[in-house]
């Protein structure tokens, strides 16, 4: 795996969600219920950036069309959605939150 540095463990409350740019990409840092989380941050309906949107049990909503998302799994759970959001894997050292965002 190739682990980038994302950002720190208090950029983020509960149930926050932040645009993260990390190898070329546009990312989502998520944390819910003390874990941390990482997508991409554009919903595969229409272009919109999910870190404006709202985050709540582990799901994140679209701001444009209210698609909805697992941040766990990516899956979309309703429409306009119908692609999955690919998501990353995340671990914590120490402080820092980093991200494996290899193709």
């Amino acid at each position: 795996m190739n682990w980038t540095k994302i950002a720190t463990t208090d950029a983020l409350e509960d149930d926050e969600v932040m645009a993260v740019d990390a190898a070329g990409k546009q990312l989502a840092l998520y944390r819910s219920e003390g874990e941390f989380f990482v997508s991409d941050n554009v919903c595969t309906h229409a272009y919109a950036l999910l870190s404006d949107g709202y985050l709540e049990d582990g799901c994140i909503e679209c701001p444009l069309h209210q698609a909805r998302f697992d941040i766990r799994s990516g899956k979309a759970l309703c429409a306009p959605a119908t692609h999955d959001i690919r998501v990353y894997p995340v671990k914590v050292e120490g402080s820092d939150i980093l991200a494996d965002v290899s193709e």
